[in-house]
Parts: C-alpha cells; structure tokens; sequence
C-alpha cells in the first residue's frame, strides 16, 4: 500500500502536460493492443480510465475540468454520430419491418428492465428508466458484417432499420423519466413535457432537417464551414432539448437523424467524425473509467450478484424473444433469427450516456435518479454486452451466407 500511495502523489503532480501526452499514448495504443486481445477499443480505454484515474494510480484528479469538458463533447459526439450513422436508406427499403421489430425489441427489454427494478426495490421512474436502458442497442459488431459483405441482406437491413426506432423511443422514455426526476411529478407538468416532447422531436427532425440543409448547402464548398455548421447545429439541438428539461444526449441523437441525409458522404463530415473517434469520444470513455473505483466495482459485483445477473438475463432474453418472435413472422432462419438477436446485444453508446446523465439527475431532495450500485451494474452489462454480442456475431452470421434468404435477400 506505501508503494501505492508513493505512486500516486508522484503522478498526481506530474506536470500538466506530461499528463495530457499520457492521455495521448493510451488513445493511440489502446485500439491495437484491445485487437490484438479481441476486446472492443471501448472496454480497452475504459480500463485504461480505471488504471490512470483517481481511484488507482491517481494521475488525474476526481473531477478534472479540462478532461470532463472533453468528456462532455464526447458523449454529445458519440450520440449525434449513433444518429448520423443510420442508414436511411436501408432503413426506407424494409421500413415496415423495420418499424415492426424496432417496437418489439424496444418494448420487451424495456418491460422486462423494469420489471428486475421494481423487483429490486427501485423507485418506477428509477426502474422504467433502467427498462429505457436495456431498450436501446448499439450496432458494435456490424464491421463483422461489412467484412462478410452481407450488409444488404434483409434481416441485417432490418436490425440496422430497427436501431432507430429502438434508440429514439428508448431515449424518449428516458428523457421523460430524468424530466419528471428532476422537476417532480405533477399531472400539469407530465402533460407540459409530454406537450413539449411531441413539439420538440419534429422541430428538430423536420424544421432543423430543413434549416440545416439549407444552410449546409449554402458552404458545402467551404469545408471548414460545413464543419463549423455542423458542430453548430449539435449545440442548437443540445441547447434545445436541455430547455425542456430533456437531457443533451436526446437532441444529439435526433440532430444527427436530422441532417443525416444532408451531410451522407460530405468530406466535412467524414472529418468531424476522424476528430471525435481521435479525440474527444474516446477521452469520454477513459474519464468514464475514472468513476470506476476497482475495489468497490467488484465488491459491487459480489454483493449485488442476483441484480447483475437479473439485468444481464432480462438484457439477452428480451432481445432474443424479439429476434425470435419478429424473425419467424418474416420467415427469417435460424442463423438469421440469432444473427439479428446479436446485434441487438451491445449495450454501449446510448446505455452508457443515458446511464451518466441519470447518475447526474438529481431529485429535489439531491438524490441521483440512479445510485452508484446501479451503475456499477450498467458498466457490467455493457462489459459483458460489448464482448458476447460480436463473439456471437462472427459466429452466427456466416452460417446466413449460403443459405436462401427470404425474397429480397435473396435478390
């Protein structure tokens, strides 16, 4: 323990700059060395926050302001791009069945989330709200699809259409629970927000769409322009929701679904996206890591064993019932039926924001909407979600290749 501590108040005063270049080198040897172990570059700079963070070898400080501004952006970047990055195209080309298995797969985990919260004690808002976080899905292993080259087979089309559904009602539940947290419940201000909902969501995905197109057409030659632009109209929807008691991350989301025609194959795009994966949405995930505390992470573990276990179950089951259930109503086999199930199984851009933004809601009273031993939770399911969804991934998704797919696969 000396030694520890010798360590710690040497790299607790390593020079600023010192400590920004260390930041550097995990942010550029991380991705090869997690390769290299298969692991998600995600869980590796994770990892990489606990090691250098304030509950180990503390080479940064609890609440550096620097790294949480950076944080910050990150988190908003990382959900402006989950929006950017829907292809609506194949989403418009099985849009019913799309729709179809983005309600089932958002409204089974979503049951059965809240159902394991109740079950634990939590407060309804606090357990919808875990229901909310189990809704959502992130397409981590769709790479492993691209290298098979069968992105356009339809059940892969379908779970990629379906992520729009699944993420945007699960981040308006979300945003409902945190605004109700936040202000308290009253039958006046449930109808105000859910007013306010309905008034915001198309202002943005239809009124922003339009204004922003216009304007990104207006320098789509001036590069550093578009960039500024686009980095604008992020804030906008940000500031926007956050005026309605709805958390940054919604109007992120729905920012980048907005102009996500607009900007398809922009080399302005293509580099606001190198600057976020170089810098800032990695920097989120290391000064996330500095929440987590080792000891008390897997004392956590230990002592809320059966809550870990029952969130992971409720995570696997109902995303597998949803694959099950829309998979044999489109006549999808086997292997398709567990392909999509796969997919579905990542638990990482939106659940770990949404997790950070209801840990920092507080009550009228200053109590967090989710307390530390459910997010040490969250921060196992999407460890275990970001490992088994792309191992069951590449296994399950060559079997789809030789065989018949039903009608439009096929074609």
């Amino acid at each position: 323990m000396e030694v520890l501590e010798w360590i710690r108040s040497h790299a607790l005063a390593l020079p600023q700059l010192a400590k920004v270049a260390l930041a550097m080198a995990i942010i550029v040897g991380v991705p090869p060395l997690s390769r290299r172990l298969r692991l998600p570059s995600v869980v590796g700079f994770l990892l990489s926050g606990v090691v250098i963070g304030p509950h180990a070898l503390g080479v940064f400080s609890p609440h550096p302001a620097v790294a949480e501004f950076f944080a910050n952006m990150g988190k908003l970047l990382l959900m402006f791009f989950a929006g950017l990055e829907i292809d609506l195209a194949l989403f418009r080309r099985a849009r019913t069945r799309s729709i179809m298995f983005g309600l089932i797969t958002t409204i089974i985990p979503l049951a059965l989330g809240t159902a394991v919260g109740l079950r634990f004690g939590y407060s309804p808002i606090a357990a919808l709200v875990l229901g909310s976080l189990l809704a959502s899905h992130t397409l981590l292993a769709l790479p492993i699809i691209t290298g098979l080259g069968a992105t356009r087979l339809e059940p892969i089309t379908v779970a990629v259409g379906a992520t729009v559904m699944s993420d945007t009602l699960s981040l308006i539940v979300f945003a409902i629970c945190a605004a109700i947290y936040h202000t308290g419940f009253s039958a006046w201000t449930f109808g105000l927000q859910l007013i306010e909902i309905a008034v915001f969501v198309p202002l943005v995905l239809f009124g922003l769409s339009q204004l922003g197109e216009y304007f990104l057409k207006k320098v789509e030659d001036d590069e550093n322009s578009y960039f500024i632009l686009m980095l604008a109209i992020l804030g906008v929807a940000g500031f926007l929701a956050q005026s309605i008691n709805l958390p940054g991350i919604v109007g992120a989301f729905l920012a980048g679904l907005a102009v996500n025609g607009a900007v398809h194959d922009k080399p302005a795009k293509g580099k606001l996206e190198f600057f976020a994966n170089s810098l800032f949405i990695p920097i989120f995930f290391i000064v996330t890591g500095f929440l987590i505390d080792p000891v008390l992470f897997f004392r956590s573990i230990v002592d809320n064993f059966a809550l870990s276990t029952a969130v992971i179950l409720a995570l696997v089951f109902g995303k597998w019932v949803a694959a099950e259930i829309s998979g044999r109503a489109f006549h999808y086999n086997s292997a398709a039926r567990l392909t999509v199930w796969s997919l579905t199984l990542p638990q990482v851009a939106a659940t770990l924001a949404a997790a950070l933004v209801a840990y920092d809601t507080f009550d009228r009273a200053g109590q967090p909407l989710i307390d530390g031993r459910l997010l040490n939770v969250v921060l196992v399911l999407m460890l275990t979600t970001a490992i088994l969804g792309p191992i069951m991934t590449a296994r399950f998704a060559p079997r789809m290749l030789p065989e018949k797919m039903p009608e439009d696969a096929a074609r």
